[in-house]
């Protein structure tokens, strides 16, 4: 996985009133836990960016006050009105020990099934994966190439080298459905003969 940089600064006091205090200042309150301690930080609103809002799993770096912990964000807490960014969970990455993480599935080739007038269906944009870091990949390729019109492929069906998926096997992950077209055809077909 690629690394993304973060800075921020430890917060002196934790709870609602201070959590307030730092939204109105632009900022995001933190929180790093799976290491030895629970480190609580804030950091800049718009150093998210690269983070939440791409379609790329990365491993952050987040420096404080000079010690770097590199971590993987777990969750994102976002207001309920604004869509604002409230709250950010980082699990600190511990040598040796694995890590759950959010991966983005990559679709590769071209489905025979598309190219008969059938629809491709992604039904799940990532996938959940448990492995080291490390060896954890940016993304999940998946090669639709043979999928044909009313075949989809399952999480059991994807194999991710060092990395082991959570998600339920019988999920289906991407499909070719038939089309309006698709179905006129069929039934139009044998009343031609």
């Amino acid at each position: 996985m690629k690394s993304v940089q973060l800075s921020g600064s430890p917060r002196a006091n934790v709870g609602k009133v201070d959590a307030k205090a730092i939204r109105l200042k632009g900022h995001v309150p933190c929180v790093i836990y799976g290491g030895n301690e629970q480190i609580h930080f804030h950091a800049d609103e718009r150093s998210f960016k690269p983070i939440i809002f791409t379609p790329n799993a990365h491993i952050v770096e987040i420096n404080l006050d000079g010690k770097v912990y590199k971590t993987v964000l777990q969750e994102a807490q976002y207001h309920k009105i604004t869509d604002k960014l409230i709250h950010a969970d980082f699990l600190e990455i511990v040598e040796g020990k694995p890590v759950t993480a959010n991966i983005p599935v990559v679709l590769v080739g071209q489905s025979d099934g598309v190219k008969k007038g059938g629809k491709l269906v992604l039904k799940m944009r990532k996938l959940k994966v448990r492995g080291i870091a490390d060896k954890l990949p940016d993304t999940i390729e998946i090669n639709i190439s043979k999928l044909d019109i009313g075949n989809s492929i399952a999480v059991g069906d994807i194999n991710v080298d060092g990395a082991t998926l959570l998600n339920a096997k019988n999920v289906s992950v991407v499909s070719v459905a038939t089309t309006r077209a698709v179905a006129a055809e069929t039934t139009a077909a044998p009343a031609k003969k």
